[in-house]
């Protein structure tokens, strides 16, 4: 899979567009990291072919004190599972954000609660 952020899109738009269809026709996944700190340009990821969008750590990190955190965050799983693109929300490290997050549907996390980072060797 190739992961790249919402401003590499945007900024290359007509380049870009050419590559990620030729990828994925290779069969290589496209996911769209640190969705919601760039662009955020909905249209896009409506005229794109996006498998996975990961929604940034810094929306995660407000989830538990902050209401419109939360209603953003659920709004954007819900709206990737519409459009039947995966999610992964990125720094969850707390149970509380583990529970908000699988109770809005997000089935994919990453952060320090699950595991470090990883070098390869200890996989």
């Amino acid at each position: 899979q190739l992961e790249t952020t919402e401003g590499v899109l945007l900024e290359h738009n007509d380049t870009i567009t050419s590559v990620i269809a030729t990828l994925r026709d290779s069969g290589v996944r496209i996911v769209l990291d640190d969705f919601g700190t760039g662009y955020s340009s909905l249209s896009y990821l409506r005229r794109q072919s996006i498998d996975k969008l990961k929604i940034d750590r810094s929306f995660v990190r407000l989830l538990d004190e902050d209401e419109s955190a939360r209603a953003i965050v659920k709004s954007l799983i819900e709206l990737a599972l519409a459009l039947r693109v995966e999610v992964t929300a990125e720094g969850v490290e707390t149970d509380g954000q583990k529970a908000l997050l699988v109770g809005m549907g997000c089935r994919q996390l990453q952060g320090y609660l699950l595991s470090p980072p990883l070098e390869p060797g200890q996989l």
